[in-house]
């Protein structure tokens, strides 16, 4: 449809207030499942996992590979300790551990994974990947932490580069 120029200003000054806004995604994210987005000109991401919605994962690929070391915190009668591992399927993993709280998420493998362990190795339960929980152990996490209010998002994230960079 034509416009003329004064319409053409009004509906470029429009979008341009909507532009970088956080909005509802019209359904779930086909990655991470999230519901809230933002609407940039060329349309919309999702605003946990910033996969361009409407575009569809090949189903026939197997999940990209997320390699990452978490942090899970467990308090009971053995006392206030936290474990150091690593995996590729979070969700399966963290369901099999008893613990209270995920901490954190690490990208990382099981390189990293030891270099964390021999970090913290003056504090380590012996034959277990579990830490007391110390001042310098806590200030790690934080560090680890920092500007993510969930692990899961971050996650949701690496997933959805992942994805992203496999073409």
């Amino acid at each position: 449809m034509p416009l003329c120029a004064t319409h053409v200003a009004l509906v470029a000054d429009f979008a341009a207030e909507h532009v970088g806004v956080e909005d509802a995604l019209p359904g779930p994210c086909s990655v991470c499942g999230s519901r809230t987005g933002v609407r940039w000109p060329s349309g919309m991401v999702c605003a946990t996992c910033e996969w361009r919605w409407g575009d569809v994962p090949d189903g026939d690929l197997a999940p990209p590979r997320v390699d990452v070391v978490y942090y899970l915190r467990m308090r009971d009668d053995f006392g206030d300790r936290i474990k150091i591992g690593t995996t590729t399927n979070p969700r399966q993993r963290l369901a099999a551990i008893p613990h209270q709280d995920l901490l954190a998420f690490e990208r990382g493998d099981r390189t990293l994974e030891r270099r964390r362990h021999a970090r913290f190795a003056a504090t380590r339960y012996p034959g277990t990947e579990w830490f007391r929980v110390t001042p310098e152990l806590l200030a790690h996490v934080d560090v680890v932490a920092a500007g993510v209010s969930d692990p899961w998002d971050l996650h949701a994230r690496w997933t959805s580069e992942a994805l992203s960079l496999r073409g």
